[in-house]
């Protein structure tokens, strides 16, 4: 850890109020040491209150897209904050609401069309299961309750996220809680896997079989398209994704894709949907929606699924908001953001980043402690042995280890990941790169 920032006034300020008062997010504080105090960032770097560089190789929980204090982005908030900052969205609406909705129905594939607003990730997928689960009572077929999901999957923490989520092994104290969920085989891949084609068919067999037994039963099946975050960068194949998608949809059965990390580009793609040639019927987004910037979350479903909420009575229509549904602020950021992927070339930036990490991945592959190397778009995955489980002393140790070094890498569990921001220079990345072998000596040393 930097010994600078205690020696700062400030920070020794924040950081006993932080200990004090603060409950942080997947934390235990029994175990877990300060905190960093971060003052400022630019572009891909955070800066402590010592004035140490710190650069975000996870970008900041997956948020940040085009960089930290984006002169842009600073722009149209502040631009948006000296008209008006909020209004309720029910009754009332206004034009970055408005346009962001029409340039997201733009860039999405088919008739996703109809933009419901949330606040974030866990939030948008919330919505996408209600809206799955009563689109069935709309139709007259209640009977259809069943949700499905992968193994090793995670769609984020509310309940309902939860409940599709159980294949990740975060929820067991809540599993009482849960709503009735069907876990299906993910068949992950990695670089050289000769296996591949034989999971992905034993996947399949299984989602075939569960239809065949259950299929007037199911109401939705939920997946990240291409890449499981949180579950441990695990990844999987378009023609898999393609297949499973086109089943289900011959079956009658929702699909909704999780792309509250994948979209906005970290696939290669601005959305993973593209490699794969499909349409969902629901999409969640969030995370890169405002490039970090703002807490800003969508659900967006086909003309059909909206359809069968229209009628007479207020029974039909869907009974969820937030007080910060469609927040102008942010979606005045993301509309921004979303300009910023044509004037900056940000696709071809995540080509060259891609470049860089298959490059790293031959010198990876001679290292006896690395497995199941992979590379997907901006991201850079491996597997260590002997890392331990999710915060285990090992990987904690190993955090605290390239904090620092000036690095913000974030083992889960046995898996060694880099997910930077698109602005990262070829310097930095090289440096990263340098300080990620560093870090796997310190572990055979």
């Amino acid at each position: 850890m930097n010994g600078a920032k205690n020696r700062d006034p400030q920070a020794r300020e924040i950081i006993a109020g932080d200990r004090q008062h603060v409950w942080h997010p997947f934390t235990q504080h029994g175990t877990e040491g300060e905190p960093t105090v971060i003052v400022r960032a630019k572009g891909a770097s955070l800066f402590d209150a010592g004035g140490k560089e710190i650069l975000d190789l996870v970008s900041s929980w997956w948020t940040c897209t085009h960089g930290h204090a984006h002169p842009r982005l600073n722009e149209a908030l502040a631009k948006q904050a000296g008209e008006f900052e909020h209004v309720m969205f029910a009754g009332f609406t206004h034009a970055p609401a408005v346009t962001l909705a029409e340039s997201l129905a733009r860039l999405l594939p088919g008739d996703l069309s109809r933009v419901f607003f949330s606040d974030d990730g866990s939030t948008s997928v919330e919505v996408a299961l209600k809206i799955a689960y009563q689109y069935w009572i709309n139709r007259g077929e209640p009977q259809r309750t069943m949700l499905l999901a992968f193994d090793g999957g995670y769609h984020g923490d509310t309940l309902g996220a939860m409940s599709v989520g159980r294949g990740s092994q975060m929820f067991s104290p809540f599993r009482d809680l849960m709503c009735k969920v069907c876990v299906l085989p993910y068949p992950s891949t990695f670089e050289g896997d000769e296996a591949v084609e034989e999971r992905e068919a034993g996947a399949l067999s299984a989602f075939e079989a569960l239809l065949a037994d259950r299929g007037q039963t199911i109401a939705a099946l939920i997946i990240e398209p291409l890449l499981q975050g949180a579950g441990g960068m695990r990844v999987c194949r378009p023609h898999f994704l393609k297949r499973l998608v086109e089943t289900a949809q011959a079956a009658g059965v929702i699909v909704i894709f999780d792309e509250v990390l994948t979209g906005f580009g970290r696939t290669g793609t601005l959305f993973a949907l593209e490699q794969a040639g499909v349409v969902p019927d629901l999409i969640c987004l969030s995370k890169g929606l405002t490039s970090g910037y703002m807490p800003l979350a969508v659900t967006v479903a086909r003309e059909a699924i909206f359809e069968a909420f229209l009628g007479d009575s207020f029974d039909r229509a869907l009974p969820h908001g937030h007080s910060f549904t469609a927040n102008p602020l942010a979606c005045a950021v993301a509309l921004r953001s979303l300009d910023l992927f044509e004037e900056e070339q940000t696709l071809e930036r995540i080509a060259a980043i891609n470049a860089r990490h298959r490059a790293m991945l031959v010198e990876l592959q001679t290292r006896p402690d690395v497995t199941r190397p992979r590379v997907l778009g901006s991201i850079l995955a491996f597997d260590v042995k002997g890392l331990g489980a999710y915060q285990s002393e090992e990987s904690r140790a190993l955090k605290a280890w390239f904090l620092a070094q000036g690095l913000n890498i974030r083992p889960l569990g046995s898996t060694l990941y880099l997910m930077p921001p698109y602005c990262v220079t070829g310097d930095e990345l090289s440096g990263a790169y340098a300080g990620l072998i560093a870090g796997l000596d310190t572990l055979t040393g």
